[in-house]
């Protein structure tokens, strides 16, 4: 039986990616979109072609309405939610609220999760996507302009290992997955943009982990147990040296 996964934010980059490599796996992925509907019909569309199997579905996760409709409309649909990524995040958008940033990557993401607690059976999964300039960002320099992403990311991985005993106590595995900058999305084009040096000093630490990196390693996390800290690092070896807030 195919397991019914979840991703919110993945109309694009690092969440698309990761629908394709769940898909092909032999999950049913929900491609989840705020606005661009065509553009997650065609990532839906061409798992679909590859033969793999995915559906999409709207929803503006920072509304709480839309959000609780986004799980409920998943669970009617097929009855249950076996994975839940939450990989949709923001903040860097032009003329986005100065509360946005919070709203949408810590409120929302705590919200969805509750939503989607009661219908995750166990041995289910919930996997947080974040950057380790926001994991870090208590005892590492955060690039210029990022610091909102970065106390906003933190502050919604703090509230989700808040609720660890709850996840156990349902038998559901919870993973952080932290990645390093990666190479060919937004925000590193939007940080090379207000902040060229913080990326060069990324690059000199080596390659960046790819899309497709990061991907694979957030498909993984919903299958192999979860690390005692419950995080697992792509990228960025200098950056696990340090211990992060916990």
């Amino acid at each position: 039986m195919k397991r019914i996964v979840l991703i919110t934010g993945s109309s694009r980059g690092i969440g698309a990616e990761t629908a394709r490599v769940l898909a092909a796996r032999g999950d049913h992925v929900v491609v989840n979109y705020r606005e661009k509907r065509k553009r997650a019909e065609t990532i839906a569309a061409e798992i679909r072609a590859a033969g793999g199997s995915a559906s999409t579905a709207g929803a503006d996760i920072a509304d709480p309405g839309s959000a609780t409709a986004l799980i409920d409309g998943v669970v009617a649909e097929f009855g249950r939610l076996d994975v839940l990524v939450l990989n949709a995040s923001g903040g860097l958008e032009r003329d986005a609220a100065p509360d946005y940033a919070m709203a949408l990557n810590r409120d929302a993401q705590a919200h969805l999760t509750r939503t989607a607690l009661p219908h995750l059976p166990r041995g289910g999964r919930l996997v947080f996507v974040t950057s380790h300039q926001a994991h870090f960002s208590a005892t590492r320099p955060v690039p210029t302009g990022y610091e909102p992403i970065a106390a906003s990311k933190r502050a919604g991985e703090d509230a989700l290992r808040a609720m660890v005993p709850e996840f156990d106590s349902r038998g559901i595995t919870f993973t952080v997955v932290s990645g390093d900058m990666i190479d060919g999305t937004i925000i590193v084009r939007l940080l090379e943009r207000r902040d060229p040096d913080a990326v060069t000093a990324r690059r000199d630490q080596g390659a960046l982990p790819t899309i497709e990196d990061f991907a694979t390693a957030i498909a993984d996390a919903t299958i192999a147990p979860a690390p005692d800290n419950h995080t697992v690092y792509v990228g960025g070896q200098d950056f696990p040296l340090l211990t992060p807030a916990p």
